[in-house]
């Protein structure tokens, strides 16, 4: 028979304590990170906190149907953006054929998450046909705009290409008396792209040439000059209808605010499409201090058109030689073009704060819903009932935490310490992890993902069991403690391994086909199966081996749990000799 393999087998016999003092280690740092974080809880779930219940109606202004499909792809996109705000275990669902229902967990940016998972993001490009300040404002002549013009989420903006800088418009506002000829040049402009641009400067021209621009205004020109002229955008009400079933290819009015003033704006048809942007992020711009940006790269067909627009754009004076940036019918930036801006990106810079940023970018990054929704109603969750829940499944986790302690004490005694102790090693680190992984990853603990933990009592046992099963077995055929531990550990690591890859398979293929409340389940039970696979290798087996020195348990007391008379060993392998040598290693059944 071969000879036992020396080296890494004999080195972790003989150093076990590194493998303790490491875990420990491990333990005091994520210890100490937790209470650095000011997380020392883990974060709870709306069933166990509360929350906020938002309830959305679909509409079908926007041309789309009403079906299953369009739900489906507005839940999905809903529960990727309040994910993308660190909302996790929010809980976006469809009721009935009209209805979304989102609850969102108490401590998390609940305000933020209302304005974005309703928020259709429809995202275009259109250029500046006119410009006029509204309200108290219009006959203030230091109402002109200093800046380019910006709905929420930025006061002050302005926007830039690859290659040039676009920067803010700063045209004074037409007068009233002058309102109706600018729009009618304008208008006339955007009907005939190779007449020269009209600006809101263009008040002063003469009256035959305002007679040539309205002889060429259609009824439909005539209407909308007629709706610009009457548009406040200093009411909110109005605001709210101005784009109101506009299409893309159409002429349009849009509001924007600068400098906490509101202005009103005459738009063409849409030259760039929201859906074109590739990808959209927040970064914060060091080098020229204009703060929090977002920054968009467009699709190959999106980067041809805006650098199609910009240059056609740069040609115009001013307000024509402006975009407007519109989202969801607001203008959130109206920056000029001096330059062809190619290279398909562009950047959205100004006051923006980082949330603000950022929550722009992760509604241009995660597309437009396909709906747009009303919220129809806005409750505060009680933790009541979910409360009552948890202190019944805590305390049948108890119950049954009770039942392995007194197994595990009646039937392997000594042995019992061990399985406890690395209970209780395994239940820190669950513990100490799920309240780091609140704030980092936005994780919530809810009723499924506490299911999951009592799950792992169970599944946590069975690696010591099989561990503890097969030292037994090594003692019942006649080797001492030292060695069986040792024997045994090569076997039962395997099936230990196996064991627990099979529930970490199933956890995640959970994780992944499943939404909701059920994910918190199999986040759990995939977590605790990682943490028994390091419990088992880097405390359970350590500490076998130092109790193996322990005369208690090596001399096989009888409230050891390895007492060989008990366990039925058999007599102690002799040694053979063979002819004419020396005496030969002992005699050993062979392993399958």
């Amino acid at each position: 028979m071969a000879a036992p393999k020396k080296g890494r087998s004999a080195s972790a016999q003989s150093k076990p304590g590194r493998s303790l003092a490491l875990i420990l280690i491990a333990i005091v740092g994520l210890t100490a990170g937790m209470f650095a974080s000011g997380h020392t809880t883990p974060r709870l779930g709306i069933d166990l906190a509360g929350g906020t219940s938002i309830t959305l109606e679909a509409k079908s202004d926007q041309g789309s149907a009403i079906n299953k499909a369009n739900m489906d792809t507005a839940v999905e996109i809903m529960n990727r953006r309040v994910n993308g705000l660190g909302v996790s275990e929010a809980e976006v669902q469809t009721q009935g054929s009209r209805n979304i229902i989102v609850n969102i967990p108490k401590g998390t940016n609940s305000e933020k998450a209302r304005e974005q998972v309703g928020t259709t993001a429809k995202l275009y490009f259109r250029p500046v046909l006119a410009q006029e300040a509204t309200g108290s404002a219009a006959a203030s002549p230091s109402a002109s705009p200093s800046g380019s013009s910006s709905a929420s989420p930025s006061p002050s903006a302005s926007a830039s290409g690859t290659g040039e800088k676009a920067t803010s418009s700063s045209s004074p506002s037409a007068s009233a008396t002058s309102q109706g000829r600018a729009v009618t040049d304008a208008l006339k402009a955007d009907s005939t792209p190779s007449a020269s641009a009209s600006t809101k400067a263009s008040a002063s021209a003469s009256p035959s040439a305002s007679a040539s621009s309205g002889a060429a205004v259609t009824a439909d020109d005539a209407a909308l000059q007629a709706k610009y002229a009457a548009l406040d955008c200093s009411k909110e009400s109005v605001r709210a209808k101005a784009g109101e079933g506009v299409k893309p290819e159409d002429t349009t009015v849009a509001c924007g605010e600068i400098d906490k003033v509101w202005y009103k704006y005459l738009l063409g048809p849409a030259a760039v499409d929201g859906t074109e942007v590739d990808k959209a992020q927040a970064v914060y711009d060091t080098q020229t201090a204009a703060g929090w940006q977002v920054t968009m790269d467009f699709n190959k067909s999106g980067a041809k058109k805006f650098a199609t627009i910009t240059g056609q754009l740069a040609q115009n004076t001013q307000p024509q030689n402006e975009f407007g940036i519109v989202l969801d019918g607001n203008v959130v930036s109206s920056p000029f073009v001096q330059n062809s801006i190619t290279g398909g990106q562009a950047q959205i810079s100004g006051s923006f704060t980082q949330e603000e940023a950022q929550g722009l970018a992760n509604m241009l990054s995660y597309g437009a819903l396909p709906l747009s929704f009303q919220e129809q109603s806005v409750t505060t969750v009680t933790a009541a009932l979910g409360g009552d829940q948890l202190h019944a499944g805590l305390l049948a986790g108890a119950i049954g935490l009770l039942l392995v302690v007194i197994y595990l004490v009646a039937y392997y005694r000594g042995l019992a310490m061990i399985a406890l102790a690395s209970l209780l090693v395994s239940a820190a680190l669950t513990y100490v992890l799920m309240a780091l992984l609140g704030p980092a990853i936005g994780f919530a603990l809810n009723l499924p993902a506490v299911c999951g933990a009592i799950v792992a009592i169970g599944i946590t046992a069975d690696s010591f069991i099989v561990y503890f099963e097969r030292v037994r077995d090594e003692i019942r055929e006649g080797r001492t403690l030292r060695p069986a531990v040792e024997r045994a550990w090569p076997r039962a690591r395997r099936t230990i391994l196996v064991s627990d890859f099979v529930s970490f398979l199933a956890a995640a293929v959970l994780f992944i086909v499943t939404v909701g409340k059920v994910q918190g389940f199999a986040f759990t039970l995939g977590l605790t199966t990682v943490l028994d696979v390091v419990v088992v290798f880097f405390f359970t087996k350590p500490l076998m081996t130092l109790i193996a020195r322990r005369k208690f348990f090596a001399s096989g007391h009888k409230w050891s749990g390895l007492d060989p008379k008990s366990l039925g060993a058999q007599p102690p392998l002799r040694r053979t000799r063979r002819p004419g040598g020396p005496a030969a290693g002992p005699v050993e059944t062979k392993e399958a």
